[in-house]
């Protein structure tokens, strides 16, 4: 199959008035027509920037060096006029939040309308056709009578359907999903993944689903790229990345996500969550969020390394109110996590006095 998007080598910087901003570094990717590529990574790690970069949608300030071809042509260099040759017809976007996508003195029909005949040159009664053929497709009830409506009058997920009505208009090459469905429900967010789908199979188009959910990867990719700080740390197929992560960062991405057949015993509160389980280890015990978080490109973490292992299988620690430990248990090797017992000297009150060779944490 023929690749119908290859990046080589794509870096995009801003200029500020603090200096380059490098928001893109180094990323490549090859995707075959039929073929869903995920990108996913946190906020700010270049997903957005990528993507806009590809369709030509980044400000003026903007540098963008490397190579980008769709379909034997390169995009890098190309003018505005020229890409909107391109944009909308052989590859199309859909925006994360569809109320911004959509401009909100139209109809509905009148933007549908516009998008079939600027690149189709339809007359307008077969561009209605077809307009109330792909509200029809994408799951809107009454298409003829919504075909009127402005976007205020939708909900959420029914204007999320018309932005991917306008994406599929022209059977496009490759469709880029910038998180579809961050916005929606859980509900919502399933139909709108099956309608992604849908429009994949009716117009055999390319995409690239770009999310920070892991859980829209494992459904929907067929590779997964990894970005983290502007940067692809790991690119594998989809199943390789589930099974055999070797980034410790794709580690965290996949600990984060909500496991309901797996719950812990005890509730994970905010002290369990940050303290360290061996003073040999610096990541955070039982905690990928934390691990997420803290995580750099040149002090890489393993949740599972063998102090960490020790630590959870030999030693449990007391609650805070019985960690009274004591130095001399602590000098002749006795497991930290033993409190150490009070003093029986009693005060004139009553109350048992604090040794001055002991300590409470």
């Amino acid at each position: 199959m023929t690749n119908v998007l290859s990046v080589r080598d794509l870096k995009v910087s801003f200029a500020s008035e603090a200096g380059r901003v490098d928001a893109v570094r180094g990323v490549s990717f090859d995707l075959e027509a039929g073929k869903t590529l995920g990108i996913v990574g946190e906020s700010g790690s270049g997903k957005s920037v990528t993507s806009l970069a590809i369709m030509g949608l980044l400000d003026e300030n903007a540098k963008v060096t490397g190579s980008i071809m769709y379909d034997g042509q390169e995009l890098v260099g190309m003018s505005d006029k020229q890409l909107s040759v391109i944009r909308g017809n052989g590859m199309s976007m859909v925006f994360q939040d569809p109320l911004t996508s959509l401009t909100p003195v139209y109809t509905v029909g009148d933007q549908l309308i516009e998008a079939l005949t600027v690149h189709r040159g339809l007359s307008k009664k077969d561009a209605w056709d077809r307009s109330v053929e792909l509200l029809k497709l994408v799951g809107i009830t009454e298409p003829e009578r919504r075909m009127k409506s402005f976007p205020h009058e939708f909900s959420g997920g029914m204007r999320q359907r018309v932005v991917i009505a306008i994406a599929m208009a022209n059977d496009p090459k490759l469709i880029i999903c910038d998180e579809p469905t961050t916005a929606l429900d859980v509900t919502i967010q399933a139909q709108i993944l099956d309608l992604i789908e849908k429009a994949q199979d009716e117009t055999g188009a390319a995409v690239i689903m770009i999310t920070h959910d892991m859980g829209v990867v494992a459904r929907t990719a067929d590779d997964v790229l990894v970005m983290y700080a502007g940067k692809p740390v790991e690119h594998a197929p989809v199943r390789e990345l589930f099974h055999k992560t070797r980034m410790p960062y794709s580690i965290g991405l996949l600990g984060a996500i909500p496991r309901v057949d797996k719950a812990e015993k005890e509730p994970l509160t905010p002290s369990r969550a940050t303290r360290r389980c061996s003073s040999t280890c610096r990541t955070p015990a039982r905690s990928p969020t934390a691990a997420r978080s803290s995580w750099t490109p040149a002090a890489p973490r393993s949740r599972n390394c063998s102090p960490c292992r020790r630590a959870r299988a030999t030693c449990t620690r007391p609650p805070a109110s019985a960690r009274t430990r004591s130095r001399t248990a602590a000098s002749s090797g006795a497991c930290p996590s033993t409190p150490s017992a009070p003093s029986r000297r009693a005060t004139s009150h009553g109350r048992p006095a604090r040794s001055g060779r002991s300590r409470s944490r």
